[in-house]
């Protein structure tokens, strides 16, 4: 018998499909949650946590009145605060890296990573000496009343504070004054205790630090009146010496009747000296993070002093490099008006970014080629065995043959669709099958009436006569 009698190969087993919907489904769902994560991680609010001191002060009354309305109000920057017992406490956390910002003076020993986010307040000097008579029953004066700081030689002063700054600061416009710091003596007074110092017989002069709106100020003075007489204001002439040897300090002036009108006092400016309340950075603290708080702090000052009159008092620190103490890259760009926006900061994280992903397209390209290459082969011999079929159909014998022969090419066209669907194969090589399918349809059609043609003249033949 020929090849051509022969029945087609057996019918290959419909190939069970690849099922990749819980490969997809999980790849979708991760994803997801790498997306929902980085918006996450971009969306959620900055905590700074802020060293303020002591609890109950101005200072920590704005820090946490900051916190509740950046808080209230939704913003991209939170404050965390962490109360200490005073400025020294604060810097000591702030140094060790406990904190990411702090309030703090700016005379004070400031670590060398230190930088300025926005002046809270500027305090000047205020020294004043008695124009009366020690209270009844004390020891009086034996010395000649104070007219100027270069009378302070041989006297005692009280000093409003606990804190040695105050000292400090005391001590420098001695010197600078051209008195021997060591031949004037120091009484350092808490606040509660300013009563206790107006009436302390043994002080010829007071001193306090502090805005010059403070309420601790205006009640020494009033309190040294009271006590002692009207109160003789001390300029400081040497303040602006001062201030250029020293750029953390400037040199400022006293209104007339700053800390009252009835009386005046003073009664005239009065030159002094000046030093700076901060809230302090650390230099590596991200940029975009003290911007943004930044923004904050200044665009709610207003609101802030609308609850806290003290906040009225914030100012821009000054973003000159040369400056004594500079501000923070993030306030200096927000003040500057040089801020860079999101598109600018992170173009080349965008590019990089598509970069990496373009590799990994291709990447995932090829390794989906390779992972179906067994299916590509799978196809190309369905495509052969399709055209072989073609050309078996047109020397068919007999309708069963033609018959066993599209079983065939129907299960040819299932495996090239389940590999089409698993992506194996792409829409042109589906569109190759469809063609050798149609050319197939039509020669088993031309044969199939060959043979019908062939079986209605075959009894006429044997009908006519030897």
């Amino acid at each position: 018998m020929s090849d051509l009698n022969k029945n087609p190969a057996p019918r290959r087993p419909r190939r069970k499909r690849k099922s990749y919907g819980l490969l997809i489904l999980a790849a979708g769902l991760l994803a997801f949650g790498v997306a929902a994560g980085t918006l996450y991680y971009v969306l959620r609010p900055t905590v700074l946590r802020i060293a303020v001191g002591p609890a109950g002060s101005d200072d920590h009354k704005l820090v946490q009145l900051m916190a509740q309305t950046f808080a209230r109000d939704g913003s991209a920057v939170r404050l965390a605060p962490v109360t200490t017992e005073g400025t020294p406490e604060s810097i000591a956390l702030f140094s060790t890296g406990k904190v990411d910002l702090a309030v703090a003076r700016g005379d004070l020993n400031l670590p060398s990573n230190a930088e300025s986010v926005a002046i809270l307040r500027k305090n000047v000097v205020v020294l004043w000496t008695p124009s009366g008579p020690a209270p009844k029953g004390a020891r009086k004066q034996s010395s000649p009343k104070i007219k100027s700081l270069a009378d302070l030689a041989g006297h005692r002063v009280g000093v409003i504070g606990r804190t040695e700054a105050n000292v400090a600061l005391l001590r420098v416009i001695l010197r600078e004054s051209g008195i021997n710091p060591d031949k004037v003596t120091v009484s350092q007074f808490a606040v509660g205790q300013i009563g206790d110092m107006a009436r302390d017989p043994a002080l010829d002069a007071f001193m306090a630090v502090g805005p010059l709106k403070s309420k601790i100020t205006v009640d020494a003075i009033a309190a040294t009146a009271t006590a002692r007489g009207e109160p003789k204001f001390l300029p400081i002439d040497v303040s602006e010496a001062i201030a250029k040897k020293n750029p953390i300090y400037e040199a400022e002036e006293i209104p007339a009747s700053i800390f009252s009108s009835s009386p005046a006092r003073p009664e005239d400016k009065v030159d002094t000296l000046g030093v700076n309340h901060l809230i302090i950075a650390r230099k590596a603290l991200s940029d975009t993070a003290v911007a943004a708080f930044a923004r904050q702090l200044f665009t709610n000052r207003h609101q802030l002093a609308r609850e806290l009159p003290s906040a009225s008092e914030i100012e821009k620190p000054d973003t000159d490099k040369d400056s004594a103490l500079p501000a923070h890259a993030g306030a200096a760009a927000y003040i500057d008006g040089n801020e860079r926006t999101f598109l600018e900061k992170y173009t080349d994280f965008i590019w990089g970014a598509i970069l990496v992903l373009s590799g990994l397209g291709s990447v995932g390209a090829w390794l989906k080629h390779y992972w179906k290459r067994d299916e590509r082969e799978q196809y190309t011999e369905h495509r052969d065995n399709l055209l072989d079929l073609i050309s078996r159909a047109r020397q068919a014998e007999t309708p069963e043959q033609l018959a066993d022969m599209q079983d065939a090419a129907d299960g040819v066209l299932r495996e090239a669709l389940d590999c089409f669907d698993d992506g194996a194969i792409e829409q042109g090589d589906l569109a190759a099958i469809g063609l050798a399918l149609e050319q197939f349809h039509h020669a088993v059609a031309d044969r199939r009436a060959v043979l019908d043609a062939g079986n209605a003249e075959a009894p006429r033949i044997r009908a006519l006569p030897a």
